[in-house]
């Protein structure tokens, strides 16, 4: 019985531990997904961003989040990856998509639309996951401003 009990309460501990992890859930045409997040929050993380990385994990990456919903610009110097950018207005909704941008360039990369949110995950993730400009964006066990 104290195993048993022993048991519950850990597991209760692992399943609050893991619903406060920081995670995206996208609902879209193709479907319902989720990101696992690191958050960048502050003027220091936003701007380190994922820059010299290696490689990012299939359904993880990075949130950057604002203060203001304006149009944000990216660009991929020091980023030794491609990565798809999620642009993301205050309501939820995708305003815009970059896909597969290119690593170590300094061209400017927006979506022409104000987002107070952008999500960067592994380059071809949005098309293999079905997700597009319009696509819904629900932020669990994420701060804001």
């Amino acid at each position: 019985m104290q195993i048993r009990a022993a048991l519950g309460v850990l597991f209760l501990a692992t399943a609050c531990a893991a619903s406060s992890s920081p995670v995206a859930r996208i609902t879209s045409p193709g479907g319902t997904v989720e990101v696992a997040l690191e958050v960048a929050d502050t003027p220091e993380v936003r701007a380190r961003g994922l820059m010299y990385r290696k490689s990012l994990a299939d359904g993880h990456g990075m949130l950057f989040v604002f203060e203001d919903e304006s149009e944000h610009d990216f660009w991929m110097k020091d980023t030794l990856i491609p990565l798809d950018m999620l642009f993301i207005a205050s309501d939820g909704l995708v305003v815009g998509i970059h896909a597969n941008a290119t690593p170590l360039s300094t061209a400017t990369i927006g979506v022409g639309a104000p987002s107070r949110f952008v999500i960067e995950v592994p380059g071809g993730w949005a098309a293999r996951h079905g997700i597009v400009t319009g696509a819904r964006v629900e932020l669990r066990g994420v701060r804001t401003p």
